[in-house]
């Protein structure tokens, strides 16, 4: 009787040891997976971040623009007020 009570012990740690082995693969590959995903999310916000000093930039050139033209016609506009009689 504790022949067959000592095959099912063994039987049950080795079902143990299976199950902590592929825990352990489990765990690893999890840990290899949020790394990548850091690593994605890093280059995520610095091309985000990147973006935004783009488009900062891209609207002080309008802004700059816009005050230009602004300029230009209200010389135009002076100008035409001028040669009016």
């Amino acid at each position: 009787m504790s022949f067959e009570v000592l095959e099912q012990l063994e039987k049950k740690i080795q079902t143990a040891v299976d199950t902590i082995i592929l825990l352990q693969m489990e765990i690893e590959e999890l840990k290899e997976e949020k790394e990548q995903l850091t690593k994605e999310k890093n280059e995520l916000k610095d091309n985000r971040e990147t973006l935004e000093l783009k488009t900062q930039q891209i609207q002080q050139e309008h802004t700059a623009w816009q005050d230009r033209v602004r300029s230009l016609l209200k010389k135009m506009d002076d100008l035409g007020n001028i040669n009016t009689p």
